[in-house]
């Protein structure tokens, strides 16, 4: 079964730099997905069901953390794994991020090698 992950940023050089980082998990049958703010987010979660999003936390429409809540409060959607990706790294944003339902944080700027990491373990590539 393809996987599928959903990269959210309203700013187009962080998406292509996420893009750039990520794109070799494309050999590994994963399906990248962008969406520019949080309310196109929301629509691609709920039909394509992604496993994995990095989700930017201050963005238009709808921000990541109502973005996160809506899918995890209200929509139940367990299997959706989300990092959200902040400039803010206080502890505050951090809890509250994780009350939303968010899996993970990860601060801006973000290691590239880092972020690899984590999605190649979140979807289970060796």
């Amino acid at each position: 079964m393809n996987q599928k992950l959903l990269i959210v940023d309203d700013e187009v050089h962080i998406r292509m730099l996420i893009e750039q980082t990520l794109e070799d998990l494309e050999d590994e049958g994963v399906e990248l997905l962008f969406a520019d703010n949080g309310q196109s987010a929301l629509d691609i979660i709920e039909t394509e069901k992604p496993n994995l999003v990095f989700l930017d936390v201050m963005m238009p429409k709808m921000n990541g953390m109502e973005v996160c809540q809506k899918v995890k409060k209200e929509l139940k959607m367990d299997g959706v794994y989300i990092i959200l990706l902040t400039a803010k790294g206080q502890e505050l944003d951090r809890q509250k991020g994780m009350e939303m339902g968010a899996n993970r944080y990860m601060t801006k700027p973000f290691d590239p090698e880092e972020m690899l990491e984590v999605a190649e373990e979140v979807l289970k590539i060796s």
